[in-house]
């Protein structure tokens, strides 16, 4: 019970933590740990003066309290939308929702998304995966940058235009170890940009196989429904009691649906009817065949 409460709250705990550190120290106009080993300040796009109350207010929203509430607003959009399409199996025993229906957020989603329609409703769901895809995309997209230019490591930084100043240490060593970091953003960027390609190709061909299955699903279904009055009780399937849909053979030579025979060799590898043992690689899908 302990470990699940963890990993229930575990993103609230990390938010609350992460927002009173900075909170103590950029807030409050002193510098974090790691700045203090290294020897820089936070300076606004001037340089010549320490970012204001507001704008150090917003680089820790930025940082902080906004992509978790993106993230949490993600999740639960995605999970409110596939409850509609009849998927939400695989996310009602996510711990990664967090506070489950209780939350405000939760209760403002249900609301919106209950009064959009079908079509709209998948529109925001390929909007969402789109999101998914794009955010981790463009955080890497955004450190190959900061390689290169050696400026706004974090991104909540370059949005508030805060930078950094190093006083004291020998800034020689510094050019030449920025000059090898370039190199390594330029790596960074040829490797996202071979990252995104190989996702579109991907994207392509996963939605030409979709339209190729539906394509000879539906082709198939029409056939089945042109001969029903001529197949007879022949034609149906022992497993579903429905007409045979994509006939499959057994080694034996008995006949099956072939999402039939598959999800029945999932649990047992033997005939349904004669219980002749057979491997499923044996199982011969027919095609073109009339019966």
């Amino acid at each position: 019970s302990g470990a699940r409460r963890w990993l229930e709250w575990r993103k609230e705990v990390e938010l609350l933590s992460d927002v009173a550190y900075f909170v103590l120290t950029t807030l409050s106009g002193y510098q974090t740990l790691g700045e203090e080993y290294v020897n820089i300040v936070q300076v606004d796009s001037t340089k010549k003066r320490v970012p204001s109350f507001l704008r150090r207010a917003v680089f820790i929203s930025l940082h902080t309290v906004i992509p978790y509430c993106l993230e949490k607003g993600l999740l639960h959009l995605e999970h409110e939308l596939q409850i509609d399409a009849g998927e939400s199996r695989t996310l009602q025993g996510s711990p990664a929702l967090g506070l489950s229906s209780r939350t405000l957020l939760r209760n403002w989603i249900q609301k919106q998304v209950g009064e959009l329609k079908e079509q709209q409703k998948k529109r925001v769901l390929q909007v969402v995966y789109a999101l998914k895809q794009c955010i981790p995309l463009l955080c890497r997209l955004h450190l190959a940058v900061f390689y290169i230019n050696g400026t706004f490591y974090h991104l909540s930084k370059r949005i508030a235009g805060i930078t950094y100043l190093q006083f004291g240490g020998p800034q020689r060593e510094d050019q030449s170890i920025r000059s090898s970091y370039k190199f390594l953003g330029i790596i960074s960027l040829f490797h996202l940009l071979l990252t995104i390609g190989v996702q579109l190709y991907s994207f392509k061909q996963k939605q030409r196989a979709r339209q190729e299955w539906k394509l000879h699903r539906n082709l198939a279904h029409q056939k089945n429904t042109t001969k029903e009055k001529t197949t007879g009780r022949h034609s149906r399937c022992t497993l579903c009691l429905e007409e045979r849909r994509h006939t499959t053979a057994t080694p034996c030579g008995h006949l099956f649906c072939w999402e039939c025979i598959t999800e029945w060799c999932n649990t047992r590898t033997e005939c349904p009817l004669c219980r002749e043992k057979f491997h499923p690689q044996k199982l011969i899908y027919l095609r073109h065949y009339q019966l």
